[in-house]
């Protein structure tokens, strides 16, 4: 299984990715953690207790990788709460690198049946992830690869 480290200026979030559940959005969101593309950018969003988004190579919601991937919703874990990381998009099947954190489990509903849920932040990082504003900067993210059974 993997994790993704989000090193941010705020400190880090571990998140543990569905790879199951979204196996082509972990796999492309990997590929550009481990590209570098997410290095220096800034979370362009903040909506207070509901979500920040970053991933936006012009960090302010316009652009993304150069490509798009499929939505992919079916499974268990498709529910947003507090700590999902969630791909956006602006129509179904045109996910690229742009990505969102939800803050709190109230509000965040909404999103379900429309965004690929492909992480969760672990609870024992909710301290960083409440300090997150729009102009928090990604230093860098690591994928890291664990055993489940530990």
């Amino acid at each position: 299984m993997r994790q993704a480290k989000i090193k941010t200026n705020q400190g880090s979030l571990t998140a543990v990715l569905f790879e199951e559940e979204a196996p082509i959005t972990v796999d492309n969101f990997c590929d550009l953690a481990e590209s570098g593309f997410y290095n220096g950018l800034r979370f362009f969003k903040h909506i207070p207790d509901i979500l920040v988004q970053a991933g936006c190579p012009f960090n302010n919601g316009t652009g993304g990788a150069g490509y798009f991937i499929k939505t992919e919703m079916a499974g268990l874990q498709q529910e947003h709460k507090k700590g999902t990381l969630s791909m956006v998009h602006g129509t179904h099947h045109s996910n690229s690198s742009q990505f969102m954190i939800c803050l709190d489990d109230a509000f965040v509903h909404s999103f379900d049946s429309n965004y690929t849920c492909f992480g969760l932040v672990k609870p024992s990082d909710f301290e960083v992830l409440r300090k997150l504003r729009k102009g928090d900067q990604i230093e860098h993210i690591d994928i890291e690869y664990f055993n489940a059974n530990q």
